[in-house]
């Protein structure tokens, strides 16, 4: 192998070692950007607030009694207007007979 033959390749080594050291450089450098950002500090934890829970299941049981009460309406209505219709039915039914 000859002198030139033995330089080219050094040379082609000491490049892939300059890249090398240069990325490493650069992950370096990202690492201490990294570690000098300031820290987020952790979100205060709120105490448990009773009274709102309190309220919370008020509304919630309050609103669910009037959708009782509303549905027992609308069954009693439907209801009702079922046994008329029946009523008025056998009414024009013996009407149209004659009787």
């Amino acid at each position: 192998m000859s002198d030139l033959e033995k330089a080219a390749r050094d040379a082609v080594e000491a490049a892939d070692n300059t890249e090398l050291t240069r990325q490493i450089a650069a992950i370096l450098a990202a690492q201490q950007l990294l570690n000098q950002q300031p820290q987020q500090p952790a979100p205060v934890r709120q105490e448990f607030n009773a009274t709102k829970w309190l309220v919370i299941g008020g509304v919630v049981v309050s609103a669910g009694l009037v959708a009782s009460l509303f549905a027992v309406a609308v069954a009693i209505g439907a209801t009702c207007a079922t046994v008329c219709l029946l009523i008025l039915r056998g009414l024009w039914a013996d009407f149209r007979k004659g009787k």
